[in-house]
C-alpha cells in the first residue's frame, strides 16, 4: 500500500471521512493561511535530472498534487471608480509545496477573477501563501533557506526540494543580499557596516582562481567573522576598507595581525598611525623551519655525501619532519608508541595493514644534534624563540630576539644569516606580539573554510555570489542575540 500524505491546512465538512481519505492517505496540515482543500490528492511522476553536465543521471520522481482553493471574501471595489467588482471566472495556479521525503508535493489553487461592470478594469485574487517572484509556498521558501542556511549547496537543495539549481540560487542570492547588504546612495546594493566594534583584526590573501587571481580577506579575529573581502591583494584593499567602517570605527582597533606583508602594513599605518602590526608566530615558525632547518639538512647531507661519509649522509634522510618538530611533539608520539596507539586503521576489505604509532623520535632528535653542530644550532635557535613568545614585557622580547639574531649571524650559514636580516627588519611587528597576545590563527582557519566552501560547490565563477557565502559560512555557529553563555 502507497503511503502518502494530503497537505492539507483546512477540509471542508464533510459527513463521511471515508469520502475525502481513502486508505493509505494521511492528514496533516499543511501551515498555508487561506487554503481550503478540495478533493483527494492524486499522484503522478516525472523525470528529474540530478547528474552533471559531461555526466547524464536521472531519476525518476512522484509527484502529489493537492486540489484546493482560497477561502471564499467579499468582492474587492475597483481601485478605478470604487465600485463594487463582480467575479469573472477562475484561473488555476500551481505551487511547489514542502517535499515529502524524495516525494514532491505541489498545491493546485483556484484563483477567483474579478471584473468591473462600471469602467472593464479586472483583477485576479491574490495567493497570500505564494513566495514572491517564484512558483513556490512560503513554507517551501523557508525551508530552502534553512537548507542553505546550514551550509548544503545547490545541488543538494536542488535534488531535495525538486526545484532547479537556478531558482535555489536566486533564492540564496536574495536571502545573502538581504543579510549582508543594504541599498547605497545611488540606489545600488552596498556591503553593511560590521555589527559590532572589533578591537583586533586579520588579513590575509588567498587564491581565487586559477591563473595567479587572489582576493584578500580581512575578519575580526575575536568572533572570526568576515568583514571585508575584496578581488585583489594590493593595499587599496586596506583603503577601501577603512573608507567602508569610517575613522571613529578604525579609532578604536587596537591591532592588526598578518604575516610578512609590507603593503598591508604600510596601507594600515598610513591611515592609523595608532595601530599595532602582529606579525604572527606561526608565520616565522614557519620560516625558519622551511627555509632554515630545511635547507641546512639538505645542503649538510650534500656535503656528507661529498667528503664520502656515506652512512651520516644517509641518517639525514627522512629526518625533515623530526628536525623542525617541537619537544612536546616528539614526546607526545614517544608517549603514543609506548601505549600502541594506532595512527592509521587497517582495512581487510581494500587490503590495507594497521599503522601503529613509532618510537624513538626523542632519541634519534638527540642523535641527528649531537652529530652535527648547525642542526644543533637550529635546536637552539627554536628554544630561543619559544622564550622570546612566552615573554609579556616588550623589552625582553625585544632583547630575546636580539639574541636570535646574533646567534644565527654567529653560525655564519647563509641560511641562518637570511632568518637574522628577516628578523631584524620586522622586529616592531615581532615584539608587538608582547603587547597584544593575537595570532593569524583565525585568518588561517577563514582561508581553509574559504577553499572547503569552493570545493564543495565545484568552484563559483560568480565572485559577488561566492563572497556572500562567504560572509555567511563565517557566521554560520555565532549564537543568536540574546543567546545564553
Amino acid at each position: 500500500m502507497t503511503s502518502v500524505a494530503s497537505v492539507a491546512a483546512q477540509l471542508p465538512p464533510i459527513s463521511n471521512a471515508d469520502e475525502m481519505c481513502a486508505p493509505g492517505f494521511i492528514q496533516l496540515p499543511s501551515h498555508l493561511d487561506g487554503f481550503v482543500q478540495t478533493d483527494v490528492p492524486h499522484e503522478s511522476a516525472r523525470t528529474e535530472e540530478f547528474g552533471t553536465s559531461t555526466r547524464r543521471c536521472q531519476r525518476r520522481a512522484r509527484i502529489l498534487t493537492v486540489p484546493g482553493r482560497l477561502i471564499s471574501k467579499e468582492a474587492p471595489s475597483c481601485p478605478c471608480c470604487g465600485k463594487s467588482m463582480e467575479g469573472n471566472g477562475q484561473v488555476p495556479i500551481t505551487l511547489w509545496h514542502l517535499p515529502l521525503g524524495m516525494e514532491r508535493a505541489r498545491i493546485e489553487v483556484s484563483r477567483r477573477r474579478w471584473a468591473c461592470r462600471e469602467c472593464g478594469q479586472t483583477s485576479t485574487e491574490e495567493v497570500p501563501f505564494r513566495a514572491p517572484g517564484h512558483r513556490i509556498t512560503l513554507p517551501l521558501l523557508t525551508f530552502v533557506q534553512d537548507l542553505l542556511a546550514l551550509g548544503q549547496t545547490l545541488k543538494a537543495v536542488s535534488l531535495m526540494t525538486g526545484l532547479h539549481r537556478n531558482v535555489v540560487k536566486e533564492i540564496d542570492r536574495a536571502r545573502l543580499e538581504a543579510l549582508y547588504t543594504e541599498e547605497g546612495k545611488d540606489g545600488e546594493r552596498v556591503l553593511r557596516k560590521p555589527e559590532r566594534q572589533a578591537r583586533y583584526l586579520g588579513i590575509d590573501e588567498f587564491k581565487l582562481h586559477n591563473g595567479h587571481k587572489y582576493a584578500t580577506v580581512i575578519i575580526d579575529l575575536e568572533t572570526g567573522h568576515v568583514l571585508w573581502l575584496a578581488c585583489s591583494k594590493r593595499k587599496e584593499v586596506v583603503y577601501d576598507f577603512c573608507d567602508h567602517v569610517g575613522e571613529e570605527w578604525m579609532s578604536h582597533v587596537e591591532a592588526i595581525a598578518c604575516d610578512m606583508n609590507a603593503d598591508f602594513e604600510r596601507a594600515f599605518l598610513e591611515r592609523f598611525p595608532h595601530l599595532d602590526v602582529v606579525y604572527d608566530r606561526f608565520h616565522l615558525i614557519k620560516n625558519f623551519n622551511e627555509k632554515v632547518i630545511s635547507e641546512v639538512r639538505k645542503d649538510e647531507q650534500a656535503r656528507l655525501s661529498k667528503e664520502g661519509h656515506a652512512e651520516a649522509a644517509r641518517s639525514l634522510k627522512h629526518s625533515k619532519y623530526i628536525l623542525m618538530s617541537g619537544e612536546d611533539t616528539r614526546e607526545r608520539k614517544d608517549q603514543d608508541a609506548r601505549a600502541g596507539k594506532v595512527v592509521s586503521k587497517g582495512s581487510r576489505l581494500f587490503g590495507k595493514e594497521e599503522a601503529v604509532q613509532k618510537g624513538g623520535a626523542r632519541e634519534r632528535y638527540r642523535e641527528l644534534i649531537s652529530q652535527n653542530e648547525l642542526l644543533a644550532a637550529c635546536d637552539i635557535v627554536k628554544e630561543m624563540l619559544t622564550r622570546a613568545y612566552g615573554y609579556r614585557q616588550e623589552k625582553r622580547m625585544r632583547d630575546a630576539m636580539a639574541q636570535v639574531v646574533d646567534t644565527c649571524r654567529g653560525t655564519g650559514d647563509r641560511h641562518f644569516e637570511w632568518f637574522a636580516r628577516l628578523v631584524e627588519g620586522h622586529m616592531d611587528g615581532i615584539v608587538a606580539h608582547a603587547r597584544h597576545r593575537i595570532s593569524s590563527g583565525k585568518v588561517e582557519g577563514t582561508n581553509q573554510m574559504i577553499k572547503t566552501l569552493r570545493r564543495a560547490g565545484y568552484g563559483y565563477p560568480d565572485d559577488e555570489y561566492f563572497f556572500l557565502k562567504i560572509f555567511d559560512a563565517s557566521r554560520r555557529y555565532s549564537k543568536p542575540s540574546g543567546a545564553a553563555a
